[in-house]
């Protein structure tokens, strides 16, 4: 039987209704529309009723903020209509029910459907009601539902027996080949076409449709850049300064003795080919591994040196993101993750560029065939966002960089930091008999022909095709991989590893040795009737291969099983070289493993590099108004409610948070992280930085990557870092260059001027990611060469942009440029010395390198952080002041420091001057954080409320009767929880001895195991605490219901009871951990309870969106043993980082918690005073409650991450971190 629920949000807590609706009425001009209800509709079978009632009120739906009804009152409604996910598209919230329910009644996970149903009233016609489906259904991923009650959810599946073997493919001629493959809609052309049919000729046999398929996808320019790989067989120039750098590059190959042909790919890696020749490469790791760049550092843990790999990767999700923006962007991240993640590092840092048309374009100009740009940028953000988000990757910098050619094709960029002990990384050749193991997710049909499809261009017609070709994303799942790859016992037991990414099987599984014979009927299936082909070619995500010694399979898998994570033998290395895949019984795939590795046809072009035109800006005569116009310059204006989105403080390493100064304005300009050390501390830190200007790539793609490789390099300067072991990796995008010699001549012209500046700087590009299908029919994206530089440093050394001080002066230190602009090289490198010795000597304490809106955007930017005053030297000419200034430094120093040439002052005057003549900074600010607001919203209407700063002051709190020298302080780990690490090495640095607890639902005996274990190991701990994260990917519609499902097992709610009722013990949850505390009822009440609708909750923060950043809190009370080292009234500087923080209880129950000193801590402005501003009270909680506790004070619950602390961290926002929480637990039981 199929039951099926209603759940929908209580008229107070309806956001998302909200949004849709003041969307349908602005963007659409559908004024019509008077009412909107959003319903969220579960179906469920193999289930009993009974258990169901009971998920009904705990998983599906919380009484307190939801109706829950088994019927649609849709009366009076103008339109009704459900929207579902297409078949075999991950459904994360009808998973995470699903698990939920297993969690309960500890049997197999029960069959879950959800459809999201909209309610429209007003007086709507039938084309707006048209319109609005066609806005929130994107046929990418979703349909239309049927609105009846299903018979049954199970489907059906012809299961298939064979695969079709394509009979007369070897006797085709060209004309054939060239409409099979039109038919087939593949990749390749007519010469690889041609080229497959000659090979299989020599094979006396015709290929099946998996070997077509995968070839295909094999030679993709995705997979084996194609593009870049295209031998170069002439080129002319009009410009002599880029003949003379292709005439360098001709020279170095002689000198290296190249004997491979000149391509894209030859340039690009040259520089770096040279540079390892004549040494300056030495700490680059090598290997026949290709999983990320790598580097060798040293890493200071506790004062000791160690050898540690530093790993980092750029990926792009360019055709993804712009078809279905959601899972096209939390799958380029968790992409990105994957590369360095299969070098078995642990992924800690991620940097997010992206590249767009103006978001604030009207929806009804939008392109046709094309999802408006508003909707593909928010619905990206959220979806990269989430997906780093739910597992735990510091989001350090976020930019998006907006140009209409960005209309053709989204730009998605994800680039990531990683590291690792080096001895925790093995690498050796795989050999006869070795098995590789299947880690990790399930395969189903999402992302099949994801490489082909992100290889070609587009037009109107072939995006309505597309659906299957998105990969859909899961990173509780990916969050386990991370856990095990960080396990250097298991790690050492791995040869060779691959991530699965485009491809699938045949290519991850495929790469990882020259003979392979894979069994496809042992791959996992999320579900059954895939025929061969998916199996082989399917992106499903979240999966690894490794290869490991026959010996050593079981060992591995067994400790895959304690991170919760299957894994599966599905293929055995061979002596014989070729790629061997069967299937029900029979060889599907047999291709030898030179054919494979040919890359298909060899391709030519001739190339024409055109002269670069002029692109220096425009004089600025009027200031006032030169500044006013910067300051709402798409590409200068705020993206604070873009990036604070993004966690930017998990693992408690962020160095510089995302912007600076007490009133966090002021944005970085490189990331900053301390490498994470799973034990110990660290002093050493990892920066990244990225270069790049449209507006000059557009009028000179040679100029363009040559001063993207500048910025970025300036960038990390300003931020602290010597230029030395500065290393770089490249994001290539450009236009499909078709047969066309002037196109081609772009990406050409780019590739010498990026080769250019990595001579003469000495630094070389060790990795990249090129993507050449940016064309819309006759659209094309902007010549585009972004430059990622990375180094390390440490933390000491970093400096941060805000200025600081009043009085001091500002200098600005520039290079010598010649005609065009460009800064010469020798004067360059003198004032990075001169900018990293003024940073040593603590001379200069704050530093900017202008770009895009040159000196002016950076003092502007530099003045927010504070709300500090600029006047410019008279001295200052408009073309310093506004003009690009590639490779210059804008520093505030300290004293007489003498340097560069005097820019100007700091003034405690809330103005920037020159001259006499005067801008407001309040008003420049406005100007300039109004811009996006109607994207990404900042600011929620602050209700007129008086709200009491609690004062509560208890007797102190007697030491526990039960003592402990060393208390256990046990921390669960449920899917989708990511900080435990972090929960974990605050306790031991407080003295107490931590026990990560990794819960197993992948069976339900497993479940089982799982609860009895958990249930013992409290019984033998002092405190258990519930680490913040995102459990289940907090699906369905409110977060912690994983760990209440779990906690709600009779032995797990009775060994918690005797801990907290007889043992004495304590009990504590930081953000998700405070949420699952309050949903089960141990804070306020101290025991697990029913929940009820009067009773308190958390729900979705104000703003409708994840906030990201740092807040005050103030200690209101101290009655509660977590509170042993700190005094009521005490303001501490704490992370945040949620979606759902807003506290939310009847006026009676918050007389009870303030009158019984309950309320822990409230969020203040900068005076100490309760408020619900949205500046300061980030999700705007009743009475402004941060933390509260139960009725004895012993369970305590907060949603600021008070764990995320540590020495060097936060260094551009001044605060008082560490509140002794953890010190004052551990103390509690001396």
């Amino acid at each position: 039987m199929v039951f099926r629920i209603y759940v929908e949000k209580k008229k107070r807590f309806e956001h998302d209704a909200h949004k849709l609706r003041a969307e349908i009425n602005d963007l659409l001009e559908i004024k019509g529309l008077k009412d909107l209800r959003i319903v969220n509709r579960y179906d469920a079978e193999n289930i009993d009723e009974k258990l169901f009632g009971y998920a009904v009120k705990t998983v599906f739906s919380e009484p307190q903020t939801d109706d829950a009804k088994y019927s649609l009152d849709a009366a009076g409604a103008a339109a009704v209509f459900a929207v579902e996910y297409l078949p075999g598209q991950f459904d994360q919230r009808a998973d995470s029910a699903a698990q939920c329910i297993a969690l309960i009644s500890r049997k197999e996970k029960p069959l879950v459907r959800s459809a999201k149903v909209y309610v429209l009233y007003g007086e709507l016609s039938e084309n707006e009601v048209e319109t609005v489906k066609k806005y929130v259904i994107n046929p990418v991923e979703a349909r239309e539902a049927e609105l009846k009650e299903y018979a049954t959810l199970k489907t059906e599946y012809d299961v298939p027996r064979g695969v079709e073997t394509l009979n007369g493919f070897t006797a085709l001629d060209r004309a054939g080949l060239e409409a099979f493959v039109k038919k087939y809609a593949l990749a390749m052309d007519g010469d690889d076409a041609e080229f497959c049919r000659d090979y299989f000729r020599s094979e006396r046999r015709d290929p099946t449709i998996t070997e077509i398929r995968m070839i295909d996808t094999y030679w993709s320019d995705h997979c084996r850049h194609t593009t870049f790989l295209t031998t170069i067989d002439n080129a002319e120039f009009e410009d002599e300064e880029i003949e003379a750098a292709y005439n360098e590059y001709l020279a170095a190959r002689k000198a290296l003795g190249r004997a491979k042909p000149v391509n894209l790919m030859d340039i690009a890696t040259l520089a770096a080919k040279q540079l390892k020749k004549s040494g300056r490469l030495e700490k680059l790791d090598e290997s026949e591994e290709i999983n990320a760049c790598t580097v060798k550092i040293k890493v200071s843990v506790d004062g000791e040196e160690q050898n540690w790999l530093l790993l980092f990767k750029n990926e792009t999700h360019n055709h993804p993101t712009e078809i279905e923006p959601f899972g096209g962007a939390a799958t380029c991240i968790g992409g990105a993750i994957r590369d360095p993640l299969s070098g078995r590092s642990y992924v800690y840092a991620a940097m997010r560029v992206t590249g767009a048309g103006n978001p604030l374009t009207p929806v009804k100009d939008t392109i046709k065939g094309k999802l408006p740009q508003r909707k593909i940028v928010t619905t990206a953000a959220a979806g990269y966002s989430s997906y780093g988000n739910q597992i735990g990757l510091a989001t350090g910098l976020v930019d998006e960089i907006y140009h209409e050619g960005y209309v053709a094709k989204r730009m998605e960029i994800g680039a990531v930091i990683a590291a690792a002990p080096a001895e925790n990384v093995v690498r050796k050749t795989p050999e006869d008999g070795d098995l590789v193991i299947l880690l990790g997710g399930r395969t189903g049909r999402d992302g099949c022909g994801g490489a082909t499809g992100s290889s070609k261009s587009h037009t109107e017609a072939s995006l309505t095709a597309c659906g299957a070709e998105v990969q859909k994303g899961n990173a509780p799942e990916e969050r386990k991989l991370q856990r095990l790859f960080r396990n250097g016992e298991a790690t050492r037991l791995v040869k060779r590893c691959n991530d699965f990414g485009a491809g699938g099987v045949s290519v991850a599984i495929g790469e990882l040795a020259d003979g392979l014979e894979i069994d496809l009927d042992a791959v996992p299936k999320k579900y059954e009737g895939l025929d061969g082909t998916e199996l082989a070619i399917s992106e499903s995500q979240e999966r690894m291969a490794v290869v490991v010694a026959k010996e050593n399979a079981e060992k591995f898998r067994a400790l895959a099983d304690k991170e919760n994570l299957e894994a599966t033998v599905v293929a055995r290395v061979t002596e014989k070289k070729r790629l061997v895949m069967r299937w029900n019984g029979k060889t599907i795939v047999d291709v030898s493993r030179e054919f494979l590795n040919s890359n298909g046809a060899e391709k030519h072009a001739n190339v024409y590099a055109a002269r670069p035109q002029p692109f220096k800006k425009a004089e600025v005569k009027d200031f006032a108004a030169g500044m006013r116009a910067l300051a709402g310059d798409l590409n200068v204006c705020s993206k604070r409610g873009l990036s604070e989105r993004f966690d930017s403080t998990i693992g408690a390493g962020t160095v510089l948070m995302p912007f600076g100064g007490k009133y966090q304005r002021t944005p970085i300009q490189a990331m900053c992280h301390k490498i994470s050390v799973e034990k110990g501390d660290t002093d050493t830190c990892s920066l990244m930085a990225y270069g790049y200007n449209p507006f000059i790539s557009e009028k000179s793609p040679y100029h363009g990557a040559y001063l993207a490789v500048i910025e970025s390099v300036s960038k990390l300067v300003a931020a602290g870092a010597e230029f030395k072991d500065v290393y770089l990796t490249f994001q290539e995008y450009f236009e499909k260059p078709m047969k066309d010699a002037k196109r081609w001549g772009k990406p050409f012209s780019a590739l010498l001027g990026a080769y250019k500046a990595q001579n003469e700087l000495g630094i070389g590009a060790i990795g990249g990611k090129d993507s050449m299908s940016g064309t819309f029919e006759r659209i094309d994206v902007p010549p585009t060469l972004v430059s990622f530089a990375v180094t390390v440093s440490k933390t000491e050394n970093i400096v941060s942009g805000e200025f600081k001080k009043a009085g001091n002066k500002v200098v600005l230190i520039k290079p010598a440029y010649d005609e065009k602009g460009v800064p010469e090289t020798e004067s360059l490198l003198k004032v990075f010395d001169t900018v990293s010795a003024l940073v040593r000597d603590k001379k200069a304490v704050a530093v900017y390198t202008p770009t895009y809106g040159g000196a002016a955007e950076a003092v502007m930017k530099m003045c927010f952080g504070n709300m500090l005053g600029f006047r410019f030297a008279d001295g200052a000419s408009a073309e310093d002041i506004f003009g690009y200034n590639y490779g210059s430094f804008v520093a505030e120093v300290e004293g007489d420091t003498a340097a560069g040439e005097l820019l100007g002052e700091i003034t405690a005057e809330k103005v920037i001057s020159r001259r006499g003549e005067k801008v407001g900074l309040e008003e420049l600010y406005g100007v300039y954080e109004r811009k996006l607001e109607p994207v990404y919203p900042t600011l929620t209407p602050t209700p007129r409320i008086l709200i009491p700063t609690i004062d509560y002051k208890g007797k102190p709190f007697a030491a526990a009767a039960h003592k402990a020298a060393r208390p256990k302080v046990l921390i669960p780990v449920f899917p989708g929880t990511n900080c435990e690490y972090d929960t974990a090495k605050a306790f031991e640095r407080a003295g107490a001895k931590a026990d990560i607890f990794v819960i197993n639902n992948l069976t339900a005996e497993g479940i089982s195991r799982s609860v009895e274990a958990f249930a013992s190991a409290v019984n033998g701990s002092e405190i258990v605490f519930i680490p913040g994260g995102f459990s289940g990917g907090d699906e369905p519609d409110g977060s912690g219901k994983f760990i209440t499902a779990f906690f709600r097992n009779e032995a797990v709610k009775e060994a918690v009871g005797d801990l907290l009722g007889k043992r004495g013990g304590l009990m504590g949850g930081i953000c998700n951990g405070f949420q699952a505390l309050v949903k089960l009822g141990l804070v306020p009440y101290g025991r697990i309870v029913d929940m009820e609708e009067n009773m308190p909750t958390l729900t979705f923060n104000n703003i409708g969106r994840h906030q990201s950043r740092l807040v005050n809190v103030r200690v209101s009370s101290n009655a509660s043993p977590w509170f042993k080292n700190t005094k009521v009234g005490e303001i501490y500087t704490v992370a945040v980082s949620h979606g759902e923080g807003k506290f939310v209880a009847d006026g009676e129950t918050m007389d009870k918690l303030v009158q019984n000193g309950q309320v822990a801590t409230q969020y203040v402005d900068m005076y100490g005073r309760a408020t619900l501003d949205v500046d300061f009270n980030p999700n705007g909680s009743v009475c402004a409650v941060e933390g509260i506790t139960s009725p004895d004070g012993r369970v305590f619950g907060k949603m600021g991450h008070s764990e995320r602390i540590g020495k060097g961290l936060y260094k551009n926002v001044c605060g008082r971190y560490d509140m002794k929480l953890f010190e004052s637990a551990v103390e509690y039981f001396k």
